[in-house]
């Protein structure tokens, strides 16, 4: 391996932050979409690829790609969160303590808290990778899976038990987890205009995103937005959330948003920046680690794995191979560039907010999230929004937050784990074929 090698690695880097980039300002194109693109487009790519380029690092150098746009997207798909309110699935949990932040004239403070924490969570994964493989590739992998439903149940009772009204908690919580299962496992058509979408996305808008765009009683005129240019949250909050990534990144059916759900409970975390940051590693975590998880397991929790694991077959089998190596240090490359494009994505999304009238922004995230939800899953993913917006609207009139919605990921997963599902969620199974 000579310096041309790292040399095209970086640039496989450059390309794969601008696929994040991108897939993470827009909401509901999600990265793992641009993975399954880019799969179907690897025979064109290998046979475009200049002779210069060593035989047999093609593969390397997609896999690169594909893995650092997932890394940046993991960093900036928050901002449409704090400004839009249409949550990528990972940070559904962050959008309301974003708007709250918002409203107070701290917008950016969100943004950097989220940057912050998807740094430090970047940093610490990349740290852990090697040990952790290690770990692994040595027996730790079988007791992790044995856990897998005791750490889904308890993640579930902590956020029933630590709200305010456990009952209403409860009941939403078995609403919201009816509508995840029949999201999942019904087969409910997912055609849109733009090709085949998840219905996910509209699941979790209507859930986290649009209530508050619809609760306009409540609505307030977003404020001139500050900007102090300083760290709201320092490094603890995303350390907090290092372990529960780690744990999000292994377990099949533990999704990012749920890992939010056990941390959040069990932490306590009750400044908002702060749960921001913690969301935003342990999403960070949940994407490098899949490299871990595909290294040692040969299988993936997520499009963005099974699309590498298609492009790159076994060299990524063994301890700290090649492969692993060179992907890993593409990953910390396009980290260190996703810290800075989420706060110039964040200064730019603040300067629109504050120039555009209140009523008018919503009104126009309102349309955005409804033309997403049609051009990428169709008339049913109309209705399963509208039915989730219903639902998303019952806990803040019964005095509660919205984190016991979670239940709609949580809840299908713990049925299958115990039987009484046919099968795992297609869209949360590790050996899935679904890209998301």
């Amino acid at each position: 391996m000579g310096p041309e090698i790292i040399i095209l690695v970086l640039a496989a880097s450059a390309v794969g932050a601008a696929a994040g980039t991108f897939s993470g300002l827009v909401p509901g194109v999600h990265v793992n979409t641009l993975a399954a693109l880019m799969l179907a487009a690897y025979p064109a790519i290998e046979a475009a690829m200049p002779g210069s380029v060593p035989d047999g690092y093609v593969p390397v150098l997609v896999g690169c790609v594909i893995m650092s746009a997932a890394a940046v997207h993991s960093f900036v798909d928050f901002v449409p969160s704090v400004f839009i309110g249409a949550p990528d699935p990972d940070e559904a949990l962050s959008v309301l303590p974003a708007h709250r932040l918002l409203l107070e004239g701290h917008g950016m403070a969100a943004v950097r808290a989220a940057a912050v924490g998807s740094a430090v969570g970047a940093a610490s994964a990349i740290a852990l990778a090697v040990p952790m493989q290690w770990l692994l590739l040595h027996g730790l992998g079988p007791y992790l899976d044995a856990a897998t439903f005791g750490v889904l149940a308890v993640t579930l009772a902590a956020i029933i038990l630590m709200s305010p009204r456990p009952l209403a908690s409860l009941a939403l919580a078995a609403a919201a987890g009816v509508l995840g299962w029949a999201v999942m496992n019904l087969g409910i058509p997912c055609r849109g205009i733009m090709g085949d979408g998840t219905m996910l996305f509209p699941m979790l808008a209507g859930l986290f995103g649009l209530p508050p765009l619809l609760d306009r009683e409540r609505a307030a005129d977003i404020p001139e937005q500050v900007d102090d240019g300083r760290d709201p949250v320092g490094p603890l909050p995303g350390l907090k959330g290092v372990l529960t990534g780690c744990i999000a990144g292994w377990f099949p059916g533990i999704t990012a948003a749920a890992g939010s759900s056990l941390a959040s409970a069990l932490s306590r975390e009750n400044d908002a920046a702060s749960f921001i940051s913690m969301t935003a590693s342990i999403g960070t975590v949940t994407s490098v680690f899949s490299l871990v998880t595909l290294s040692v397991s040969g299988s993936g929790r997520s499009g963005t794995a099974l699309a590498l694991k298609e492009v790159i077959g076994d060299s990524l089998e063994g301890f700290c191979s090649e492969a692993f190596v060179l992907i890993l240090f593409s990953i910390a490359v396009s980290s260190a560039a996703g810290y800075a494009i989420t706060i110039g994505a964040g200064k730019a999304m603040a300067g629109i907010a504050e120039r555009v009238p209140s009523d008018t922004l919503g009104t126009v995230s309102l349309l955005l999230i409804l033309a997403l939800v049609l051009l990428l899953t169709g008339p049913w993913g109309l209705a399963v929004l509208a039915l989730s917006a219903a639902l998303g609207m019952a806990p803040p009139a019964l005095g509660i937050g919205r984190v016991c919605l979670t239940a709609c990921l949580i809840v299908p997963v713990l049925m299958s784990q115990a039987g009484l599902s046919p099968d795992v969620p297609v869209l949360l199974r590790r050996d899935s074929r679904c890209f998301k």
